[in-house]
């Protein structure tokens, strides 16, 4: 313990040159991973997940607005993570921090290039009236992959998502709203956030706590939908991995997970409304695509060198 406080990352390196973690994970196991749907009653849609001990709770709030003036047949849905010293002793108080704000516009980069849902679904008279929905994503416990547990968060919370029928009386101009007739979003793609942390530019390992945050060189983070096609690419900061490293330990991770016989079908155990997923098996379609990702992405960066 004395070795972990003073000297963390020497601590960590014996670690994982025997291929696990501290915390008993092997590089590509990630945590279980908990869903809870409907846990906010006064919300139109919401969704409680925790990552390990990363507990994000997600709330959905429809209203009316009118649509913009570029696009008049579309609705809106407006993200915000909010990353409050509740969570963390390294959040403060005050206007949003730099990392609240990143991953408010990753996750409005995730709605954006996945087209989770079709934002013309949420008009209700062209020209006139759309709905707007906020996406208030509030962390409640801080340990690490914030952006793996958001974006779950808002995929099962949209999915919980119900509004209901609007008409427009056409003497008064006004909308009338039926509560007793409502209908679910249409979910046209269900993107999968995973997040890797990278030790010494060379190592990947997936799903990192905070304290791998902290000690790693940089994070990768790689958001996919289900049929295997790239929705957003984030890499923050300026540290450097050669693309043949990372292909190497993204591989090791898609062994382990074939090792552990989890197949390639995705599997959801419901129980009392909650849904739990100890090992999301999709992931490892989302670990093999990387490593296509990875060489497209370095094809990029010596464009942009040249």
């Amino acid at each position: 313990m004395l070795a972990r406080t003073v000297e963390p990352l020497e601590y960590y390196r014996r670690f994982l040159k025997e291929n696990c973690r501290p915390d008993g994970r092997e590089l590509g196991e990630f945590r279980t991973t908990t869903v809870n749907i409907g846990s906010i009653s006064t919300a139109d849609g919401s969704a409680l997940v925790k990552l390990g001990n990363t507990t994000v709770i997600c709330g959905i709030k429809a209203e009316f607005a009118a649509p913009p003036a570029d696009a008049p047949d579309k609705g809106y849905v407006v993200p915000n993570v909010d990353l409050p010293p509740l969570c963390s002793s390294r959040f403060r108080s005050g206007p949003p921090g730099e990392e609240a704000q990143v991953a408010s516009q990753f996750i409005a980069d995730v709605i954006e290039n996945s087209q989770i849902i079709q934002k013309e679904d949420l008009c209700i008279t062209q020209g006139k009236l759309v709905w707007v929905l906020y996406c208030d994503l509030i962390c409640l416990d801080y340990d690490g992959n914030i952006l793996d547990a958001c974006t779950f968060a808002l995929l099962a919370a949209l999915k919980d998502v119900q509004l209901p029928e609007v008409t427009i009386n056409e003497e008064t101009a006004l909308a009338e709203v039926n509560l007793k007739k409502k209908s679910h979003l249409d979910i046209k793609t269900h993107p999968v956030a995973t997040s890797f942390a990278i030790f010494d530019d060379t190592l990947l390992i997936v799903d990192p706590t905070g304290e791998e945050e902290h000690l790693a060189t940089g994070t990768l983070t790689v958001v996919m939908d289900e049929e295997g096609r790239l929705c957003c690419l984030h890499k923050p900061g300026r540290f450097h991995l050669r693309p043949q490293d990372m292909q190497v330990d993204v591989h090791r991770s898609v062994s382990v997970r074939k090792a552990h016989g989890e197949g390639h079908t995705i599997y959801l155990k419901k129980l009392s409304g909650v849904l739990l997923l100890p090992q999301i098996p999709y992931f490892c379609i989302v670990l093999c695509c990387l490593s296509v990702v990875l060489k497209l992405w370095h094809v990029s960066l010596s464009l942009i060198k040249i």
